[in-house]
């Protein structure tokens, strides 16, 4: 899924595996650089900090998400269509938890990655084919990303190769979700 080819994708890979070795806070771009083999100059030609390297995965993530996921089943609920798109998401993430369990201990809160974890989830709302537009749109994505983020913590700490845990958190916060945006139309 992460392209090893590009300076932004070396620099993803070198950030993940770092961040699995030792604490997010402790992880620097120059440390970056060095184990994606790159100088800070061509580095920071193509990323400006830490944050832009997980917006950058968060970016690749959405992409191999939108690539991969079928065409929805209009015929199935629409919590059943987000269900299978966001257990699509952490199959993706799975090969990078133990560095994404040290980046989300050290909760990096940036304007840019706060921006695109919304879009993201906007995304995720239209490979579910659900509507992200307007008004109701906006609420949908703002739940939506609540929910990624509660979920999120769990899978985290999801041990089990079937995921248990994160698919009963998932359904459960759907279900309320859904009750919730009952009302809601554009």
């Amino acid at each position: 899924m992460l392209d090893r080819t590009t300076i932004e994708g070396k620099a993803v890979v070198a950030a993940l595996q770092l961040a699995s070795e030792r604490p997010w806070a402790d992880v620097t771009l120059r440390d970056i650089a060095d184990t994606a083999g790159l100088s800070l100059a061509d580095l920071r030609g193509h990323v400006e900090s830490k944050a832009a390297i997980l917006t950058a995965l968060l970016a690749t993530v959405d992409d191999h998400v939108l690539r991969t996921a079928p065409r929805p089943d209009m015929a199935e609920a629409p919590r059943d269509r987000l269900f299978e798109v966001l257990m699509s998401r952490f199959d993706a993430l799975a090969p990078h938890k133990a560095g994404l369990k040290s980046i989300a201990a050290a909760a990096p809160l940036d304007a840019s990655l706060i921006k695109h974890a919304l879009s993201s989830q906007a995304w995720m709302l239209q490979a579910a084919g659900i509507g992200a537009d307007g008004v109701s749109g906006g609420i949908k994505t703002l739940g939506l990303a609540s929910l990624y983020a509660q979920v999120f913590k769990v899978w985290l700490e999801d041990d089990d190769p079937g995921l248990a845990r994160t698919m009963a958190a998932l359904d459960r916060r759907l279900r309320g979700g859904e009750r919730a945006i009952a009302g809601v139309d554009d």
